[in-house]
């Protein structure tokens, strides 16, 4: 008998997890998957438009722009000729994505059309990518051999002042006036004011070395930082304190706040997810892992659709892939 083709995503899916079934993971279950079968290589990050249910997929090593159909669960688009895509920033306002790249572009795109657009040149790597709303500031951090954010004011195309770091800066966040930058050659997180345009503190992350993923709890004023070697450190963003450090898998990614369950989901390239629960603000426990597969460090959790998203690359004769799993347990009462 013939099995339609998302039942036998879904037996591919669960064949993937080996010891680890869904039943043995009640935080996330499996919701449909997106082959990608002309994709080669890992991924970076992913950005999203809601209303669309359109995501938007830097395929890092494969030098392209992915864009999927996460209702229709279909693939829709590739733009190739990019250099090693880092980051993507979705502007429905403006009706631009913006992808940072490996040679210190930041090349634009018309979110409908898909043409390209301006291109913001940098002197190295351009990686991670950050876009204030409030100001249309977007936030580049750029370096190799050295490092710093630059900032392009997206409403007039302008670029304005790089700000200096002590090295090449991973992911970092918002918060006001403030940016927490991680930056691992240093093993510290920036903590930069934009209004000074300069870094006014430095925390030391003191769990492991190697400081590149970031998830923050602005509410709680907690921020998250995963360490390659599988350490989770939690900050307090009033006080610059280490709080906890928590043991995870290797090689983590992606680092998401899911707020309305207090849960924390960590992507990891060592092939997990963990999830952290939040006991308080202070105090954090790890209660589930699920088994995934090599390399599947990329993710990005989208509240307003309920759902974590997770780039798989290609396994042997197995397809890349993007897994959709949403989380199997109701808000957590507070």
């Amino acid at each position: 008998m013939d099995l339609p083709l998302s039942r036998v995503t879904a037996v591919l899916f669960l064949l993937s997890l080996g010891s680890v079934s869904l039943a043995e993971s009640p935080r996330l279950e499996f919701a449909g998957a997106i082959a990608l079968p002309d994709v080669k290589g890992g991924f970076d990050l992913m950005a999203v438009d809601v209303p669309g249910q359109r995501l938007f997929l830097a395929a890092e090593e494969n030098g392209s722009l992915e864009i999927l159909d996460l209702k229709g669960l279909a693939h829709l688009k590739s733009i190739g000729g990019m250099d090693e895509p880092k980051w993507v920033v979705y502007r429905p306002e403006s009706h631009r994505l913006f992808v940072s790249n490996g040679d210190g572009k930041v090349r634009t795109f018309d979110s409908n059309t898909y043409a390209a657009g301006r291109i913001f040149e940098f002197r190295e790597k351009a990686n991670n990518l950050r876009f204030d709303p409030a100001t249309g500031e977007l936030f580049v951090g750029i370096g190799k051999k050295f490092g710093a954010l630059a900032i392009i004011n997206t409403r007039n195309d302008t670029v304005g002042n790089e700000i200096a770091l002590a090295n090449f800066p991973k992911q970092f966040d918002l918060d006001g006036d403030r940016i927490y930058v991680n930056v691992p050659t240093a093993n510290h997180i920036a903590v930069v004011s934009r209004a000074q345009g300069k870094v006014i503190a430095t925390w030391p992350v003191r769990a492991a070395k190697d400081n590149i993923p970031m998830g923050f709890d602005r509410a709680a004023h907690r921020l998250f930082v995963g360490c390659e070697s599988g350490k989770l450190a939690v900050f307090d963003t009033t006080s610059g304190r280490e709080l906890a450090s928590l043991d995870i898998a290797a090689e983590p990614d992606g680092v998401h706040v899911d707020a309305k369950r207090h849960l924390i989901y960590v992507s990891c390239g060592a092939g997990f997810i963990d999830v952290i629960r939040q006991l308080d603000a202070d105090h954090y426990e790890r209660i589930d892992r699920l088994l995934t597969a090599k390399g599947a460090a990329t993710s990005l959790f989208v509240p307003e659709l309920d759902r974590l998203l997770l780039a798989v690359p290609a396994q042997g004769s197995a397809p890349a892939e993007l897994r959709i799993l949403r989380p199997r347990t109701a808000p957590a009462p507070r």
